[in-house]
């Protein structure tokens, strides 16, 4: 039974990278923007924080500097494909090729360091609880910030004006224009949020997660968190959901090895990118359930007054 509590621990750990991340690309989406460059935001954000956190001796500066590095390369995103109007889908994997390539760069001098000893987290009195306490409550706080931020989200995009202006802006941005409300900013509003979301994705990733910095260590994270987005046909919870069990799957192959099971290392390498595709191959088996879900201004440019 120890086992399956350190497993579902594990899970949670691993799915709150794909979690945050998602939710960052789902403002994105509910706007009508569809960004691809979440691997290339959250690499430059992973050694931002990561380089923060080793010359500030400061974990909660690392997350913002890794915030404030996916807004800024989000806030360049919108830029250029809100008001330059450039292929949204082209100009996201230009932004994920040049995160890769930037933020190996900028990482050279960081592949050795090591970040200062943290202290292990733990909920007073819940942690002790015999197999929960280990599972639920001696994770990181950023475990129990994604949660608060899907609860937040669903909030704010169903519960509040503003949250139905992004999602209005998303269905029919020529109506919220008629209205009179400012559809590129609200998309570029949401596109800096998404974004920042993402840099705090990958700066969990960096130092908390895995704490050390490697070359291209988001490895395949920011695509996964992409098509989270399709898997939980645009809902905040199912994001969650879906985080979990993708990251349940990445972490099931290295329990069944701690068990004694004889599992081939590539097998564990490809197990958590099998899974995404394997389900959006079979939810692509009913196209009219996803049209219905999408945003229906999603990837689509808007020119005002046109």
């Amino acid at each position: 039974m120890e086992s399956y509590a350190l497993l579902l621990g594990s899970t949670l750990s691993a799915g709150t990278v794909l979690a945050i991340a998602a939710l960052g690309l789902l403002i994105n989406e509910k706007a009508g923007v569809v960004n691809l460059g979440a691997e290339g935001m959250m690499l430059c954000a992973a050694i931002a924080g990561f380089a923060t956190v080793v010359i500030t001796h400061n974990p909660w500066l690392g997350f913002l500097a890794g915030m404030a590095a996916g807004a800024l390369l989000a806030a360049f995103f919108g830029v250029l494909v809100i008001w330059l109007n450039t292929n949204q889908y082209a100009t996201g994997l230009a932004l994920s090729l040049f995160g890769v390539g930037f933020s190996a760069f900028a990482g050279i001098s960081f592949v050795q360091a090591k970040l200062p000893e943290s202290t292990p987290f733990a909920i007073p009195v819940l942690a002790d609880i015999p197999l929960a306490g280990p599972a639920l409550f001696r994770h990181h706080p950023m475990v129990y910030v994604a949660v608060l931020l899907t609860i937040g989200l669903i909030w704010f995009l169903y519960r509040t004006r503003a949250g139905l202006v992004l999602r209005s802006v998303g269905e029919s941005p020529e109506s919220a224009h008629a209205l009179g409300y400012p559809v590129r900013r609200i998309r570029f509003m949401a596109v800096i949020a998404g974004g920042a979301l993402c840099g705090l994705a990958g700066a969990y990733l960096s130092t908390v997660y895995t704490p050390l910095w490697v070359e291209g260590m988001v490895a395949g994270r920011g695509w996964i968190a992409l098509a989270l987005t399709t898997f939980a046909t645009w809902r905040p919870i199912r994001v969650l959901l879906g985080a979990y069990l993708f990251g349940g799957v990445s972490m099931l192959g290295f329990h069944l090895q701690s068990s004694g099971v004889d599992v081939p290392s590539q097998f564990l390498s490809m197990a958590q990118y099998i899974a995404p595709i394997v389900v959006l191959a079979l939810i692509s088996r009913n196209p009219a359930f996803i049209r219905i879900n999408m945003p229906a201004s999603m990837g689509k440019p808007f020119y005002p007054g046109s």
